[in-house]
């Protein structure tokens, strides 16, 4: 188990809503915590090869982008392939996240492919654009649409707990 000392705690509370959009938000957040800009950027690094953070990334609002339509499309490729593909697929600019998951008794599908669009048939023609890549490998496919926003949220700590 990671434990977290006060200093881990405070910069995860000061950073977990996401950061200041300001021009220097490592410098404002040291600022606020009483540490330099590189102790925070330190911090956190650690924090990340600690496996206590899996990633710093921008998060935008794809809705507030104009891009109305989202699905999940899912990929049932064969599993010796399975990781090449996926970084393959993970690559490709109109891809928001990649995953590569287990199957389950009842879900044959493997790999899957967030996208984005200003409608269905922008979506669709990305998922064909995927199924032509993946060729003879993808045995099956389907796509999962958004119907609601849910709220995200990224890391989230509660007193007492360590990890």
């Amino acid at each position: 188990m990671t434990r977290l000392d006060d200093t881990d705690r405070r910069l995860i509370a000061a950073t977990q809503a996401g950061l200041p959009l300001v021009q220097a938000p490592y410098a404002c957040i040291a600022a606020d915590l009483g540490l330099t800009e590189a102790q925070v950027i330190d911090r956190l690094s650690q924090l990340q090869a600690r496996g206590v953070i899996r990633r710093i990334a921008l998060a935008p609002n794809h809705y507030a982008l104009g891009m109305t339509a989202n699905g999940m499309s899912v990929w049932d490729v064969e599993d010796k392939v399975a990781g090449t593909l996926g970084e393959m697929i993970g690559a490709l600019d109109f891809v928001s996240h990649c995953y590569l998951r287990p199957r389950a008794p009842v879900w044959r599908y493997n790999l899957f492919a967030m996208l984005h669009g200003k409608n269905r048939t922008e979506v669709e023609n990305k998922r064909t654009r995927i199924r032509a890549l993946l060729g003879p490998a993808c045995l099956a496919d389907d796509i999962l649409y958004s119907t609601r926003i849910l709220k995200k949220t990224g890391l989230r700590l509660r007193d007492g707990q360590e990890r």
